[in-house]
C-alpha cells in the first residue's frame, strides 16, 4: 500500500473483533470519566473510509472523543471474501463498537451509506445519542438510483468495473467533488489506498449491490426498519448539511429527510458536491463546534 497519504492521516489504529474479522477504528481525544462527556461518532459511506473524516478528527480531538470506524471490508478493516456485507451486518458491527466502547452522549456525523448504518444503530440505541448531523445521505426506502450506480450493479460488468478496474473509487475522485484543487495527489492516494486489489474492493462492490430498490431485495426490510425508527429520533437536534451539486444524493433526499425531521436545521452549500466535507470543511467545522460544549475547532493547514 502506497504510504504517501499517511501525513494526511495522523492517527493510531484500533481494532475490534466482529463476526467476519477485525473492524478498524480511530479513537482520538480524551476519555472522560464523565459518562455524559460528548463523543463524535463519524460514519463513512462508499467508496470512502475513515480517511473522509480525518479533518474533523484533527480539529476536535484535543477537546472531545472522536471515534471513526471503517466498515468491515473498507479502509483498514479486514476484507473477508466470504462475508455477506449486508446493511444489517454493518449496523450490527457499529452497535457492537458503540457498546464495546460504551459510547454515550453521541453526536452522529454520517455520510452516504453511513446515514442508513449510523441511523440504524441510533434507532436501536437511542438513549446513547444526543445529536444527528447528516451529510448527503439517505436512511429510508427510495427507487432513485443514478444510471452511473445502476451500471455498477450489472452482473459481470459491475464486477469488472468496480473490482477489476477500480472505476467506482477512481471516478468518485472526480465526480464527487466540486473542488478538485483540494484533491491533491496525497489525498487521492489516500482515498484509494485500501482498495488496491480485486479482493480488497469486495465491499465497494457489495455496497453497490446492496442498495435495496425493490421489496424482494435482502436488505429492503432492514432499511424499512431504519426508516420506521427515524421518528423515535426526531426529538434530537438534527442538522442536514448538503452539497447541493451532488448528482447522487440530490436535494430531493434532503427534502425527504425534512419530512422525518421537520425541525431540522438546514445548511445548503450550493457550490459543493457529494464529498461535501471535503468541499466545505472550513464552513462545516463551526457548525460541528456549535453543538459541542466549549469546543473550538483546531485550525491547521489541512483544515483549510
Amino acid at each position: 500500500m502506497n504510504s504517501s497519504w499517511r501525513a494526511e492521516y495522523p492517527f493510531s489504529s484500533h481494532f475490534l473483533n466482529v463476526s467476519g474479522g477485525r473492524l478498524h477504528y480511530l479513537d482520538e481525544g480524551p476519555r472522560s470519566a464523565d459518562a455524559d462527556a460528548p463523543t463524535l461518532l463519524c460514519v463513512h459511506g462508499n467508496p470512502t473510509w475513515s480517511f473522509y473524516w480525518r479533518k474533523i478528527a484533527v480539529a476536535f480531538r484535543d477537546q472531545v472523543r472522536v471515534v471513526v470506524p471503517d466498515h468491515l471490508g473498507c479502509g483498514l478493516s479486514d476484507k473477508p471474501q466470504d462475508y455477506s456485507y449486508r446493511l444489517a451486518d454493518h449496523i450490527g458491527n457499529l452497535e457492537r463498537l458503540i457498546e464495546s466502547l460504551d459510547l454515550r452522549n453521541i453526536t452522529l456525523l454520517a455520510h452516504d451509506w453511513g446515514g442508513a448504518i449510523g441511523l440504524g444503530a441510533a434507532g436501536r440505541l437511542p438513549e446513547r445519542f444526543r445529536r444527528l448531523m447528516l451529510f448527503n445521505t439517505a436512511a429510508y426506502r427510495s427507487t432513485r438510483c443514478p444510471w452511473r450506480i445502476r451500471v455498477c450493479r450489472l452482473p459481470l460488468l459491475g464486477a469488472l468495473g468496480v473490482r477489476g478496474l477500480n472505476l467506482f473509487s477512481l471516478a468518485a475522485l472526480k465526480m464527487a467533488t466540486e473542488k478538485p484543487e483540494r484533491f491533491t495527489a496525497a489525498v487521492q492516494t489516500g482515498y484509494v489506498a485500501p482498495y488496491d486489489s480485486y479482493a480488497h474492493r469486495i465491499a465497494v462492490h457489495r455496497f453497490v449491490q446492496d442498495i435495496p430498490l425493490a421489496a424482494d431485495h435482502p436488505s429492503y426490510e432492514t432499511l424499512h426498519e431504519v426508516e420506521r425508527r427515524l421518528t423515535s429520533l426526531a426529538h434530537l437536534p438534527v442538522q442536514l448539511i448538503w452539497g447541493m451539486k451532488d448528482w447522487c444524493f440530490t436535494p430531493h433526499f434532503l427534502e425527504r429527510f425534512r419530512e422525518f425531521f421537520p425541525a431540522a436545521e438546514i445548511h445548503r452549500f450550493d457550490d459543493c458536491g457529494h464529498y461535501v466535507v471535503e468541499d466545505a470543511i472550513e464552513r462545516i467545522l463551526p457548525i460541528v463546534a456549535a453543538g459541542l460544549p466549549t469546543a473550538t475547532p483546531a485550525v491547521s493547514s489541512r483544515n483549510r
